[in-house]
């Protein structure tokens, strides 16, 4: 069951191109998939300013996470939720859950971790205040909801 708690920012279809050998999407465009929504929410935190009105300030992914739960096919319909777990001047932490909408079924997780990024100097820098101001209220609500069931996970071969 997908939340209306949590954000619904990026729509897509499974294309052509992204299908495999196995005839299912390739993992790599689950990523891509993700992507697009985590700059999403980046725009959306900028009030939909284009990085041309942002004067350089903007983010870098330096960390992801991704679970593939289940295949997604040719055509499918593909909704990416997104939940701000926690942030602070510099960094954002959000999680990703892609849906394939007409079967209804949670098909892969991404756990996103980024930093406020500064092109003119390149490299790290706080976020403007109103970016700040916009995390803030968003993880006023996103603070309630139960932390996402992958989230903070790690690889590794459990042993019996």
């Amino acid at each position: 069951m997908i939340s209306d708690q949590v954000l619904h920012l990026h729509r897509d279809q499974v294309r052509a191109e992204w299908v495999d050998e196995y005839d299912h999407m390739n993992l790599a465009y689950y990523v891509l998939v993700c992507d697009q929504a985590t700059y999403e929410f980046w725009e959306m935190i900028n009030n939909h300013q284009g990085i041309e009105h942002r004067q350089g300030a903007e983010y870098a992914v330096v960390e992801t996470h991704v679970n593939y739960l289940a295949e997604v096919r040719l055509g499918a319909p593909l909704l990416v939720t997104t939940q701000l777990l926690e942030f602070d001047e510099k960094r954002f932490r959000i999680f990703h859950e892609l849906h394939q909408t007409d079967r209804n079924y949670l098909a892969a997780t991404n756990e996103v971790l980024a930093l406020g990024f500064d092109l003119n100097e390149r490299g790290v820098m706080n976020f403007k205040p109103s970016v700040q101001q916009s995390l803030s209220t968003i993880h006023s609500q996103h603070k309630k909801l139960a932390l996402p069931r992958n989230a903070g996970r790690s690889i590794r071969i459990l042993k019996a």
